[in-house]
């Protein structure tokens, strides 16, 4: 989900991408001008100014300093009028993205990515088997590796042994398919609907039964309204069968997870108006003869005088149940259940966040393994202060050991033989997967090696890479601080006069339930590398630093963020932008549908921060770029948003791309 935006505009159309809709009050509109695009455009910002404001906190930097003697060697020239490689070709055609990893069984690694120069279509590779060569596609090409469970899609495939089974973009169906060639076909596992109305997402196998259990959306009745529940799908080539449903009766299901004996599954549910970062349930259910779920208990989340929500749970090779939750700290740590009086237990505590939201299926935080001696140890990254960490924690003493690798951001990560496959990155990586050797008691990093980049071109562009500055600032409401990165202007043949200052882009994230990352993108780098400030911003609202810094903006959505942007740029803006919260409400799709009520509150709330009702106050140009297969913000909010500035006769022009959904996948588009 996108958000509301605050946006500045400097005497020419600036252009606006839909995230999702913007909000505003008759209050902020007086001080703040409410867009609904990605940046506030300032030309008189003191860079020099803010940095020394006593609260303006540097947490960790590599600032951008240039001496008497390299400014002698450099071009003069204005700030925003340099000239840099870092093309919009570099950009929209340099990133892959990745959508999951997995090892199978004689330690081979598979990847999902997505690849905008064939429009975005997402393809499974195995890593190249000597050194030299090239990566495997394991993926036809009438083929997609995608699946639209809850829009957001992710856990679109499952690795076991030599078999693969995926869901396949096109129709959403689940099909198997063999991984020792890449010559074998796929075969379908679940019925054909006649369309793509029935998603999987999430699953697992399940050897006892030979089955595979997975979450199945369902919208052949309502497509915003589905059915959601975790079923088994048969994994026999005989006839395809309906799955079987063995979990029902919620709103949402995610993390389906079968212990080693296939006795037990553990799942977690939620249902409305809550998100799974707010309150959900961890559930223990046993598998009878029959492979039916019954004698189902609640291990956390089911304490009415308690607000947890616990994630990502997980079976040892010995039985043991480990999950994260954040239950008193306010922070997702690590737990273990105790089964035999169904408590929990915690195995570390510590003021960061070792999981993230569940905006996407299939996230997978921790690994269970065991070193050399047998000892059991779970390999797991946190975040804290703006950073990812990645460690080896002992639950049995409670101890957490750091590992030594240069990503600075973690997002996912998996196991074997001693090795970790990390999904991560920092200020000069793209979002790459290296392999971690540890040495024999699984507590040092004894080799690391980048096997897939998003963008392996990209280092040819590193002269001219602006290292982010984590910054911390004062928000208006005393005592509170927000955090944002700030990327000075950076160009290895250019300079600015000394008395000049650089203009600022400022990026409000989208979510809002999410985090903005000081890792190298080369779209922040396209312009810093003309000769622009970026500040992109953590405003309160926003993940990584726990539960009550994200419900700063329960009720609040279009309040705190824009007053924070505020806050971090120092200024003001004079002219709102458009949209309508209420319409926007009514058409969403069923995993966000409660979502908004929780951020801005009652109907008297939606209508003072809906711009669309405040069409006098308008007086900025406006671009639109709006995907015509986007259920997040669907269409209809960007005509009439064009609709409104039109009949003002302000400059508005709106452009739709067919095939695109929210969040532009292919190249010539992000273009």
């Amino acid at each position: 989900m996108g958000l509301p935006h605050a946006s500045r505009w400097f005497s020419h159309l600036s252009s606006l991408t839909l995230n999702r809709f913007s909000s505003s009050s008759p209050r902020s509109l007086s001080r703040l001008n409410r867009s609904y695009t990605q940046f506030i455009v300032t030309t008189n910002f003191s860079l020099k100014r803010q940095l020394q404001r006593p609260l303006f906190k540097t947490m960790a930097s590599s600032t951008h300093v240039v001496d008497a003697t390299a400014r002698q060697d450099k071009v003069t020239a204005p700030y925003g009028s340099w000239k840099s490689p870092i093309t919009a070709d570099v950009v929209s055609g340099a990133s892959k993205r990745l959508s999951g990893i997995a090892v199978d069984c004689h330690g081979h690694l598979f990847w999902v990515e997505s690849r905008p120069s064939e429009s975005g279509r997402s393809v499974l590779v195995r890593e190249a088997d000597k050194p030299g060569e090239e990566p495997t596609d394991i993926t036809p090409k009438e083929f997609a590796v995608r699946t639209t469970a809850q829009e957001y899609g992710g856990g679109a495939f499952t690795i076991s042994e030599d078999t693969v089974i995926y869901s396949n973009y096109k129709d959403q169906r689940l099909y198997k398919q063999s991984i020792k060639s890449k010559d074998s076909s796929p075969v379908p596992l679940t019925p054909d609907y006649g369309g793509p109305v029935v998603s999987y997402a999430d699953g697992v196998f399940d050897l006892r039964f030979n089955r595979f259990v997975t979450v199945m959306e369902d919208r052949r009745v309502s497509s915003t309204n589905s059915t959601t529940t975790i079923v088994a799908v048969g994994l026999s080539d005989k006839n395809i069968q309906e799955p079987k449903v063995l979990v029902s009766g919620n709103d949402f299901y995610a993390f389906p997870r079968i212990d080693p004996k296939g006795e037990r599954i553990a799942w977690i549910e939620w249902g409305h108006p809550n998100m799974p970062w707010d309150k959900t349930e961890l559930w223990v259910g046993y598998i009878s003869e029959n492979g039916d779920v019954h004698n189902r208990i609640c291990v956390a989340g089911c304490d009415p005088t308690a607000v947890e929500s616990p994630t990502e749970p997980k079976w040892s090779s010995k039985g043991e149940l480990f999950f994260v939750t954040d239950r008193k700290s306010g922070f997702w740590n690590l737990y273990k259940w105790i089964e035999s009086v169904n408590e929990v237990q915690a195995i570390y505590s510590l003021d960061a966040e070792f999981s993230k939201p569940l905006w996407v299926f299939g996230i997978n935080s921790y690994e269970l393994f065991q070193n050399n001696e047998g000892k059991n140890l779970i390999a797991c990254s946190y975040r804290k202060n703006g950073r990812s960490f990645l460690g080896i924690l002992d639950d049995v003493q409670s101890s957490l050991s750091l590992l030594d690798i240069p990503f600075t951001d973690i997002d996912n990560i998996t196991s074997w033989n001693r090795c970790l496959y990390v999904e991560g990155a920092s200020a000069v990586h793209p979002s790459s997967v290296a392999k971690v050797h540890l040495d024999d008691y699984g507590s040092k990093v004894v080799d690391f090696k980048i096997i897939w980049s998003s963008s392996p071109d990209s280092l040819n562009y590193n002269s001219y890479f602006s290292v982010p500055e984590l910054i911390e600032f004062p928000t208006e409401v005393p005592g509170q601080n927000a955090y944002a990165f700030f990327y000075p202007p950076s160009n290895p043949i250019y300079q600015a006069s000394q008395e000049e200052k650089p203009p600022l882009l400022l990026k409000s994230h989208g979510g809002p339930t999410s985090e903005t990352r000081g890792i190298l993108n080369l779209s922040i780098q396209y312009w810093t590398s003309r000769g622009w400030a970026f500040v992109d911003v953590n405003y309160g609202g926003s993940t990584g630093y726990g539960r009550e810094y994200r419900e700063r903006l329960v009720d609040k959505w279009g309040i705190v963020d824009v007053n924070d942007c505020c806050s971090c740029a120092n200024f003001l803006v004079d002219n709102g932008k458009v949209a309508d919260l209420s319409m926007l409400r009514a058409e969403t799709h069923k995993f966000e549908s409660h979502y908004i009520d929780n951020l801005v509150g009652n109907e008297k709330d939606y209508f003072e921060r809906s711009p669309i009702n405040f069409v006098d106050r308008f007086s900025c140009p406006i671009i639109l770029f709006q995907g015509l297969e986007d259920k997040v913000v669907p269409p209809d909010q960007a005509r009439k948003i064009y609709l409104a500035l039109k009949k003002k006769g302000l400059p508005v022009a709106l452009v739709e791309y067919e095939g695109e959904q929210h969040g532009f996948r292919k190249a010539e588009n992000i273009k």
